[in-house]
């Protein structure tokens, strides 16, 4: 999948395009048998250190990963296996779960904002602003007018982000109902993941069909040139994995962080 921009661009959901979520297939591997695909999940870990460390010491601009999906769609996994070995002072990661009193005693990108990477860093949104479309619709917690207009909100606030130099990079991380039913069963018969599960997550898996839909939208919505959308096959762990790692490895590419220049007239300087 590296450099292979036809397996990149059948991710992209393209500009004024529906996202088609539905027409995907959750279990596409590209051609990839899993033996391939983690051998170069290694390559591109390797390239994501020494992106990660450029971005880091040039200091200038910052990457944001935005990952959205269903309940078990594997965002936690994702991060876990695409982060492995980088820089933890270059990364930093932040789950957005039900807003406080104060949260919600500012507009909607009040919070968000403040968690925004800041110059030189690699941010992972674990969720995101896009459950205020989203998850606001499904669950009817606001007006539709409300949610409605949201879309443009956000598509201004990512161009501005953009043109301050943010890269951001949106994955949609698409798994079937079978495979949810599958993994939050899982979350129940494993001791060690059963932590994970509430009864509520029953309840929003009833509306998985909803959700979709709303996502469809969204997605359709708010994929643009400077911030579009990626979706990805979810059902098979290093699938997504290797996809998600690929993205990331060409924003890196594209912003080409540089190091700074050494102080004048080290090269020949030793340590005694």
């Amino acid at each position: 999948m590296v450099g292979n921009a036809r397996v990149v661009g059948a991710l992209r959901v393209e500009p004024g395009s529906a996202a088609r979520i539905r027409d995907r297939d959750p279990r596409d591997t590209f051609g990839l048998d899993k033996d391939d695909g983690k051998k170069l999940l290694r390559t591109l870990h390797e390239r994501l250190g020494m992106f990660q460390q450029r971005l880091y010491a040039e200091g200038a601009r910052s990457l944001l990963l935005v990952l959205q999906g269903l309940d078990a769609a594997g965002k936690d996994g994702v991060i876990s296996s695409v982060f492995t070995g980088l820089n933890p002072q270059g990364c930093r990661v932040v789950s957005f779960k039900a807003p406080t009193s104060t949260e919600l005693a500012h507009d909607y990108l009040w919070r968000v904002h403040a968690a925004l990477p800041a110059r030189g860093e690699i941010g992972i949104f674990n969720r995101s602003h896009y459950e205020d479309i989203v998850a606001v619709r499904v669950l009817k917690l606001a007006a539709e007018e409300v949610w409605r207009r949201r879309a443009g909100h956000i598509c201004e606030w990512e161009r501005m982000l953009t043109d301050e130099g943010t890269t951001i990079v949106k994955v949609f991380l698409n798994v079937s109902k079978e495979e949810q039913r599958n993994r939050l069963q899982e979350r129940i018969d494993d001791p060690e993941k059963r932590w994970k599960f509430r009864r509520d997550d029953l309840e929003v898996r009833k509306r998985f069909d909803d959700y979709v839909a709303a996502y469809e939208e969204a997605l359709t919505e708010t994929s643009t040139e400077s911030a579009p959308w990626y979706v990805v096959p979810a059902d098979r762990n290093w699938v997504k994995s290797v996809a998600v790692a690929q993205l990331l490895v060409d924003a890196l590419e594209r912003i080409d962080p540089q190091l700074p220049d050494p102080e004048p007239g080290i090269e020949n300087l030793r340590v005694e």
